[in-house]
């Protein structure tokens, strides 16, 4: 599990295609110090185990499912990746909960500077509306942010200066394709209320539960 906290930059320094998934190399700073082989990391929001370490990097195999469902296939020598390490049971939840666990990918189609933070328009899949609410958390390629605006095929983030420059979204341009993870609570509960086949609450539901 994670936060969305992004601890560091990484730089991909190879893809190696391994049938339909990929080997995927890291180069790294500080968190290659802080990992061992076994251990999960959040790459661009998808929780990947780590199986080689080398000098300043390590390594991942990610498999058939994290390529089809993420942007992980897409990457190439030189991208930017926002690296997290898994949460600690002492460690301060400065974000949300984030499971690494990619819903789908998004489409950025908007960014605009602003006075004192950066406003970024995402387009996802109509399917996936049941579970964004305005102010609600949104995992964007691994980073925790809060949803400002949210209508069916877009929703918006207003990013702080900090996040911006510590994270890829720096280099991000529109067109760019992003790693999403919606808040989990909100995906269970949308699950209780049978919202993800849409709605299991009609009139003649809360009458036979005697409502």
């Amino acid at each position: 599990m994670f936060t969305g906290l992004v601890e560091e930059l990484g730089v991909i320094k190879s893809v190696i295609p391994r049938g339909k998934g990929a080997k995927i190399a890291v180069s790294a700073g500080k968190i290659v110090d802080s990992i061992s082989i076994g251990d999960s990391i959040n790459i661009n929001g998808a929780c990947q185990t780590v199986v080689e370490l080398g000098s300043g990097f390590f390594s991942v195999d990610s498999v058939e499912e994290t390529v089809k469902k993420t942007t992980l296939g897409n990457l190439k020598p030189g991208n930017y990746v926002n690296l997290e390490l898994a949460l600690k049971a002492n460690s301060r939840l400065g974000g949300h909960f984030v499971l690494g666990h990619v819903d789908t990918t998004g489409e950025i189609i908007e960014i605009n500077k602003l006075t004192l933070s950066y406003f970024l328009r995402v387009k996802y899949p109509v399917e996936f509306s049941n579970y964004l609410i305005p102010v609600g958390s949104i995992a964007i390629d691994g980073i925790s942010l809060t949803l400002a605006e949210v209508d069916k095929y877009s929703f918006a983030v207003a990013v702080i200066p900090h996040t911006w420059e510590m994270t890829n979204l720096k280099f991000k341009k529109i067109g760019d394709k992003v790693n999403l993870e919606f808040d989990m609570l909100g995906k269970y509960v949308a699950k209780m209320l049978g919202k993800d086949k849409g709605s299991a609450i009609t009139e003649e539901w809360l009458k036979q539960a005697g409502f």
